[in-house]
């Protein structure tokens, strides 16, 4: 269940952050609106790496359709793999 408070209780900040764990953030609202999440800093660089990763996915992708997909073999050649 998502922990949800409003961004007033950031006055206890120190009750705000107890409650912020790895994999479960505390969202704040504002006027009763979700503004704010607060993460651990592990899952924020998770996050990000995520995203990372995902934007290299997607230019391998269009690349590929661009320009052309490598065969097993080529790629297997690029790296100096044998399969002898």
């Amino acid at each position: 269940m998502p922990n949800i408070k409003p961004i007033s209780d950031l006055r206890n900040y120190n009750e705000v952050l107890r409650d912020v764990e790895e994999g479960s953030p505390v969202f704040l609202t504002k006027n009763g609106r979700g503004k704010y999440a607060i993460v651990e800093l592990r899952d924020y660089e998770k996050a990000q790496a995520t995203i990372r990763l995902m934007s290299e996915i997607a230019k391998g992708r269009r690349s590929g359709e661009e320009e052309g997909w490598l065969s097993v073999e080529e790629v297997e050649k690029s790296l100096g793999i044998t399969n002898e």
